[in-house]
């Protein structure tokens, strides 16, 4: 797989007096005929062979000045970023450690691992009203079990942000408080969030699947002409095929013509791992913790820069 890109966008981000290039170097003033040749000269075309052409494209735009500016600007955006700095340190921080070397730049890690977590708990001081706003907009679905997963989900958030809430009054001396009971509480909430969220995906697959699977059904009743007059056993050869042949196929292709499902899926099941490794249902290591809090993080930000990504009701 090749992906082309054009450096022209740069041109807005470095000034032209440095780099406008002519047959003889740089010269004094640049005047606007130079500046479009600088142009011209680097709009050029880079054909490299990538694993894959949509990370790469979305790290491109990510990149451009516009993208990143309306991306800080939300509070969801800031706390990925935050989100993505921790898990990162703490993945760099159970690596480095594991080989017993470069003690100071470990102690360095760990402290910016939890400024970030420190951080990321003043960003979400506002998140509980929002929560619960949500679930009073997801009250109105019409699919019942849509409307049961998207009300639970935003409530057990918001009681997870009352516990965070209470965690960080606790870090910056505002009360007195047992950190490892509400802490308990916190991981808790979250945990069963991620269980009804992951319950919702898969609800989402099976109707995927249904869907799927009635139009197949449609097309094959019409080529097996022996059992037309024997609808019992025309159902079940159909569904024993399908179960035996093409559920995984029929479950692949839908997971891959449906992205945010699949991602939505990815996300949930990397930060499931973060509070069974703290509430000790599945206890792991920093490393795995790191890994998968990274993921989801990158994940985060993927759904927040293209929105069409986002799994929706």
């Amino acid at each position: 797989m090749y992906w082309s890109f054009n450096f022209s966008m740069f041109s807005s981000l470095f000034p032209p007096p440095c780099f406008a290039l002519s047959s003889s170097g740089c010269r004094g003033e640049v005047t606007e005929s130079r500046h479009s040749l600088w142009v011209q000269r680097f709009s050029f075309t880079i054909q490299a062979a990538v694993p894959s052409r949509a990370l790469l494209q979305f790290c491109l735009q990510f990149l451009s000045m516009d993208s990143f500016v309306k991306f800080t600007s939300l509070s969801q955006g800031r706390d990925r970023i935050f989100r993505t700095t921790q898990y990162a340190c703490m993945l760099l921080n159970y690596l480095i450690h594991k080989n017993g070397s470069n003690e100071e730049l470990v102690s360095k890690l760990k402290q910016l691992e939890s400024n970030m977590s420190a951080g990321r708990k003043l960003f979400r001081l506002g998140n509980t009203v929002d929560a619960v706003q949500t679930a009073r907009r997801n009250v109105q679905l019409s699919d019942p079990v849509l409307r049961f997963c998207l009300t639970v989900i935003p409530l057990s958030r918001a009681l997870y942000f009352i516990c965070d809430n209470i965690l960080w009054m606790g870090a910056v001396g505002l009360s007195d408080i047992d950190k490892e009971k509400w802490n308990k509480r916190c991981n808790r909430y979250y945990y069963f969030s991620l269980i009804i969220s992951l319950s919702r995906d898969v609800y989402e697959v099976v109707q995927l699947l249904k869907e799927e699977a009635q139009a197949k059904k449609g097309q094959q009743c019409k080529s097996i002409n022996d059992l037309e007059n024997n609808p019992v056993q025309r159902d079940f050869v159909w569904t024993l095929r399908v179960k035996t042949e093409a559920l995984f196929m029929l479950l692949f292709q839908n997971l891959k013509s449906n992205p945010p499902v699949l991602l939505d899926i990815v996300k949930n099941l990397c930060d499931l791992a973060l509070p069974l490794d703290k509430l000790g249902i599945c206890k792991t290591n920093p490393g795995v913790v790191g890994l998968c809090g990274l993921v989801s993080s990158i994940l985060s930000i993927l759904t927040l820069t293209h929105p069409v990504l986002k799994l929706r009701p």
